[in-house]
């Protein structure tokens, strides 16, 4: 017995049941409305009429918004489904969920009744026999000859299980295709998906350059700092100075990250431009790398939505210095060159970095510069060096920047 009950699907077979019962209840609501309306106005309605106005109004329980709602949640509760919730009324996949659903939930409650019935059989058996009516007058023996309404029961109530089971699951199957989203709500999904992996992209990637190149020089000039404590103080406390203020600027961008993630106002304190290069290059020479620094040209000419790219695009160039090659000396030029602003990171390469590939720094760099319309370019120039170059546009708005970051952030479909 213990092996039968664990075979059958009792739990989805209840939950079938009740939605099946739902079902029924609603049609017999619809129908008994229909059925009253027609009677009132046209007295001698005939039986097909009746019939067609029943179905009629089983389907429009479908039309309304609140149709399609209802059916969602009732589906999700009891059938197991994970629709989500519903954004436009789909009225007439709904008004065919709407007449499958009743038809069903009436076709259960009548197996529901036969079982009852069948179980109703042995009782009569075991009182001595007697007639029982159910489609038709039948006639229970007593004794041994009656034995077989044990079996009908039995198989009566495996067969509504099965039955409760079966169509809830065949039921699951038809509320997806008719309450599931339709293929607008579907892209609008998607839309909405790619937004947000293009913010987060933007996030990944504006942290990484931050954050990243912020804990980079940190290691260094904590260790130039520790070297240098007791011959020559000065220098440390220059380092640790350092650090403090480039500890600001980093929790500055983590400030900014999160606000985004909570969709708040940006905060008052601007993200670094061009015009930071100073404070930027002074961390890396604290971190032990000397920077040979050459601007060309009028740097206010470029646009702030394109300077603050820049910046992050040398920052990474100098942190790839700062990791890959300690103590190197690392060549910066910044060149406003006609309509073009000219960025060159180079560096010689240590022995110990002379492994190849790109990590996310560089990626995120390469993609700041195609975002914008410029090229870059990044690897060895000779055995010996490692060269970061890049073009970019001087003039480009503040919106078109920021529309063309998240749309080059989406993933592609």
């Amino acid at each position: 017995m213990r092996r039968l009950t664990r075979a059958l699907p009792l739990r989805a077979a209840c939950h079938g049941w009740a939605h099946a019962l739902l079902g029924a209840l609603a049609g017999m609501s619809a129908t008994a409305v229909a059925t009253a309306v027609l009677a009132l106005a046209w007295p001698h309605t005939p039986a097909p009429v009746f019939a067609l106005a029943a179905f009629a109004a089983v389907a429009l329980l479908g039309v309304p918004r609140a149709g399609r709602s209802v059916s969602v949640r009732s589906a999700n509760a009891l059938l197991r489904t994970a629709l989500p919730r519903p954004e436009t009324p789909r009225r007439f996949a709904t008004a065919v969920w709407a007449v499958a659903w009743t038809l069903w939930g009436g076709a259960l409650m009548t197996a529901t009744l036969l079982a009852g019935v069948a179980l109703v059989l042995p009782l009569v058996w075991l009182a001595g026999g007697g007639g029982v009516t159910i489609v038709v007058d039948a006639r229970v023996s007593g004794g041994p000859d009656g034995a077989w309404t044990l079996f009908v029961a039995v198989l009566g109530v495996v067969a509504l299980v099965a039955a409760s089971a079966g169509g809830a699951r065949l039921l699951g199957r038809l509320a997806v295709a008719l309450l599931g989203p339709s293929l607008a709500e579907r892209l609008a999904a998607a839309e909405v998906e790619a937004d947000r992996a293009a913010v987060r992209n933007r996030l990944a990637r504006d942290l990484h350059d931050s954050i990243g190149h912020a804990l980079t020089s940190f290691t260094f000039q904590a260790a130039v700092a520790n070297q240098v404590f007791d011959s020559d103080p000065e220098a440390a406390r220059r380092a640790m100075s350092s650090i403090e203020g480039g500890s600001r600027a980093a929790l500055d961008d983590l400030d900014r990250a999160l606000g985004v993630l909570r969709e708040e106002p940006e905060p008052a304190t601007a993200r670094p431009t061009l015009a930071d290069l100073a404070e930027l290059v002074g961390r890396v020479v604290q971190g032990g790398n000397e920077v040979d620094v050459a601007i060309d040209g009028d740097l206010d000419a470029v646009t702030p939505a394109v300077s603050r790219e820049a910046f992050r695009i040398v920052q990474e160039g100098l942190t790839n210095a700062l990791r890959h090659a300690p103590g190197a000396r690392v060549e910066l030029k910044v060149t406003v060159y006609g309509s073009e602003l000219i960025l060159h990171v180079g560096n010689e390469i240590a022995a110990a970095s002379q492994e190849g590939g790109r990590g996310r720094g560089l990626i995120g760099a390469t993609e700041r510069v195609r975002l914008l319309g410029g090229t870059a370019s990044a690897g060895p120039e000779d055995p010996n060096r490692w060269v970061l170059r890049a073009t970019l546009p001087l003039k480009v708005s503040q919106s078109e920047a920021d529309r063309d970051r998240d749309a080059g952030s989406r993933p592609r479909r």
